[in-house]
């Protein structure tokens, strides 16, 4: 314990010949202490009250939807999630069946992540081991304004493209589909997984790289071997990332996905979550349980959001607990 009274001691007579050099009377400098510590009270009530306000923003949202969701839940209950039950909400009979836009939804997030951890790990080690410095700054600088376009415009150019050439080369009658969908998607999550893995892979390479070529290892064995086993909670988080975002993305789906309800096959047509609320809000009556049965979609959306995080952070203590 005698460095640290060393150290603290060095300090205060570092802070006290600064402010006799400095020529500042004694109150002056009692003034300036209080005044800190009532400036450092401030920033942290001010961060409390932030902190409670979102937490309480959040907690009206969720309430107002589970109120909203009540109505459908009553009156058509666990039918919405059968395979049997289709979405019919204007038909003489009216069906609600929301389980193809669930599996939409998942089928579609789950092959943009897949795409976009493929191509994104890959660049992320790229831009880290076998790019100059300087070079793969710049290069990150323009992925990171990537992240920055509208949705609408991707989806402009998966619908003017892909979905064009879907049609010519696969012999498709309109070339939209689930495939096209996941394509987009996953395009439009590559800067999050790309910036996320590339930090990752920084601080990997910082700690274990020096180390395994003074062992003689060479570069592409401590990277396969070393790195890549290490930054494992880094991957997974950016996939968990990644994943959040894909199943809330609504505009660039639903312009290449053929927005059917059906159940979805990868050349084939599809629905997700979200694109099904955004299609059906504008033409909905105002209390009617056509409105309740979306509000059960996005409650099921958040519940789907929810798990995703919750296994997110599990998979990270338990890669975190193996490495210890």
């Amino acid at each position: 314990m005698s460095h640290r009274y060393i150290l603290f001691f060095t300090n205060v007579c570092k802070r006290s010949c600064r402010w006799q050099v400095l020529g500042i009377p004694k109150y002056v400098r009692k003034d300036f202490v209080m005044y800190r510590k009532i400036a450092n009270t401030f920033c942290k009530v001010l961060i409390y009250v932030i902190t409670f306000v979102v937490a309480a923003l959040m907690g009206i949202m969720l309430i107002h939807i589970l109120k909203e969701s009540i109505p459908a839940l009553r009156e058509v209950g666990i039918k919405m999630f059968l395979p049997s039950s289709e979405w019919r909400p204007v038909s003489a009979t009216p069906q609600y069946g929301l389980l193809p836009a669930i599996t939409g939804t998942l089928y579609v997030s789950g092959l943009a992540v897949l795409f976009a951890m493929i191509l994104g790990v890959a660049c992320a080690c790229f831009l880290t081991f076998f790019m100059p410095r300087k070079l793969a700054s710049v290069c990150l600088a323009f992925i990171d304004l990537v992240a920055g376009i509208p949705s609408v415009i991707f989806g402009f150019i998966g619908l003017t493209v892909l979905v064009k050439a879907f049609t010519k080369y696969l012999k498709m009658a309109a070339g939209q589909c689930v495939l096209v969908a996941g394509i987009v998607l996953g395009i439009m999550l590559l800067p999050y997984v790309i910036s996320t893995c590339q930090e990752s892979f920084v601080n990997a390479k910082q700690t274990y790289e020096k180390s395994g070529l003074a062992l003689g290892l060479s570069r592409e064995y401590v990277l396969i071997k070393v790195i890549l086993p290490a930054i494992r909670p880094g991957i997974v988080a950016s996939a968990m990332m990644a994943f959040g975002r894909a199943l809330g993305e609504t505009m660039a789906v639903m312009m290449v996905i053929g927005n059917s309800a059906i159940f979805p096959k990868l050349l084939g047509r599809g629905q997700t979550l979200p694109a099904l609320t955004a299609l059906e809000m504008g033409s909905i009556e105002y209390g009617s349980i056509h409105l309740s049965v979306l509000y059960v979609a996005n409650l099921v959306l958040l519940v789907i959001l929810a798990v995703v995080t919750l296994a997110g952070q599990l998979l990270k203590r338990r890669f975190a607990e193996h490495e210890k």
